[in-house]
């Protein structure tokens, strides 16, 4: 196959819908496509898609009463297990950049709008950063009204007359791993990092530079890019509905690509070599058997390697290779 600016196969992303318009309509649209794009034109398009993800510039400004605060806290984690980090917010970003020292360095912008003094007062007591430490495992989790009581769960069941945005900036240990998690008002970026990850986000897009680990980012509004350093040495993922995918490789890359888009292309740097398609999937449900086919398209980079599985709905997704 051609060296640069190959477009694979179009594949329709599953909407387990059985039978509805909306798949059928989809699945008469897919196709393959095999035109030549340039490399300016993919940057370009690259660029268009991550300069307008929203923003939340726009943050609960009907409130008329506003409180700021800003918290600083620092850790130590220095024992001799693997070293990690959990951020679990709601509303605001998370921005984490590694270095040499074993000290985390956290800095929390705390904004609460309000429609009463009241509420302000309210919103401070129900609204809490809960901090947990066990040897060398960070956890942040930003608890409140909103959360079900249950793993991994927020509900947003109506107006408390009150909204918390906590933005997160830590400064981290460079070998650790992370797991960062927010859902409104706010991107997450990661730079500088070696362990494991896993990064979602709803609302914003998701950026990670200079990275070497493996793992999963997953975002619905907004693009997805990832820069590794040291490229990945186990399976990941990388996952949006409306937003570009762009991965960033080194020049020695080999892994196993499963690609997956609707209203986008594939566009890699790498030669690629097409794979068979995986065999439909068999999935076991209150008793039952449920058969579905799987519609990746797979490809071979190199000698091959880990899995590498990319998907979007809207949006482009681009293999490239690392230059810096």
């Amino acid at each position: 196959m051609r060296r640069n600016s190959i477009y694979l196969a179009i594949v329709i992303l599953d909407l387990m819908i059985v039978g509805s318009p909306l798949r059928q309509a989809m699945a008469q649209s897919a196709r393959e496509v095999a035109t030549i794009v340039p490399r300016h034109v993919a940057a370009h398009l690259a660029n268009a898609a991550f300069s307008h993800s929203p923003r939340g510039d726009d943050w609960d400004s009907d409130y008329r009463e506003q409180e700021q605060e800003t918290i600083r806290k620092s850790f130590t984690l220095s024992g001799g297990g693997q070293k990690s980090l959990e951020i679990d917010n709601v509303n605001g970003s998370i921005e984490v950049v590694g270095g040499a020292s074993d000290q985390v360095q956290l800095v929390v912008n705390k904004t609460i709008r309000a429609e009463s003094k009241k509420k302000i007062e309210e919103a401070r007591q129900k609204v809490t950063l809960d901090i947990t430490q066990e040897g060398d495992a960070l956890k942040f989790y930003v608890n409140g009204p909103f959360r079900c009581q249950c793993t991994d769960c927020v509900s947003f069941h109506g107006d408390e007359g009150y909204s918390v945005k906590m933005d997160f900036q830590l400064q981290i240990p460079r070998n650790i791993e992370i797991k960062l998690k927010t859902v409104n008002g706010g991107h997450v970026r990661v730079q500088n990092v070696k362990g494991n990850f896993l990064v979602r986000n709803v609302n914003v897009g998701i950026e990670m530079q200079d990275v070497a680990g493996s793992g999963t980012a997953r975002t619905v509004n907004g693009g997805v890019r990832v820069t590794f350093r040291e490229n990945p040495k186990e399976n990941s993922s990388f996952v949006s509905v409306n937003g570009s995918i762009e991965l960033r490789f080194q020049r020695n890359m080999s892994g196993d690509f499963r690609f997956k888009t609707f209203n986008g292309g594939v566009y890699s740097d790498f030669p690629v070599t097409a794979l068979p398609a995986h065999a439909m999937q068999e999935d076991r449900r209150d008793g039952k058997v449920i058969y579905r086919a799987d519609r990746f398209t797979a490809a071979r980079i190199g000698i091959g390697g880990p899995e590498i599985k990319v998907e979007n709905l809207n949006g482009d997704i681009r293999i490239l290779e690392n230059h810096e």
